[in-house]
């Protein structure tokens, strides 16, 4: 399985519209070769880089199956990310330092039952035994770039 976005390359600067200087939405993701008998996706973005450890900027499962996810994706099954609320929030990390963004995607072989606001921990394990296939892709960002 492979993801990738038209809005950065792997392991380059996210593009601050993205973030929490600019409009805050997500990237529109790619997903290639998406494993037959794949039921639904999940989207975890988290930045290992957080001072106080790992940081959750997006937890999102059910979502239909599909080699597109668009830009600011409205996803009703989504979880409390580190910023304490549900949903997408980009990038914004403390000034002067550049983190790191994981954009992780799974295909799995059901739908999760898990209510809205479900932590990525809950999220993770629920997903453990159900994974046909896994995409990663990573991307920077510092603020004022």
């Amino acid at each position: 399985m492979i993801v990738d976005t038209i809005a950065f390359t792997q392991g380059e600067m996210i593009p601050q519209k993205y973030t929490c200087e600019g409009q805050n939405l997500s990237p529109p993701l790619h997903l290639g070769n998406i494993p037959a008998g794949t039921k639904s996706l999940v989207v975890i973005v988290d930045d290992p880089d957080a001072p106080r450890g790992v940081f959750d900027h997006w937890i999102a499962w059910n979502i239909p199956v599909t080699e597109n996810i668009s830009e600011g994706f409205p996803i009703a099954t989504v979880g409390k990310n580190g910023f304490g609320v549900n949903g997408y929030r980009g990038p914004c990390p403390p000034s002067g330092e550049t983190h790191r963004y994981f954009f992780k995607i799974y295909a799995l072989d059901t739908l999760l039952d898990l209510p809205i606001g479900s932590s990525k921990a809950h999220v993770e394990e629920a997903l453990r035994p159900h994974v046909l296939g896994r995409a990663e892709m990573m991307g920077k960002y510092k603020k004022g770039s």
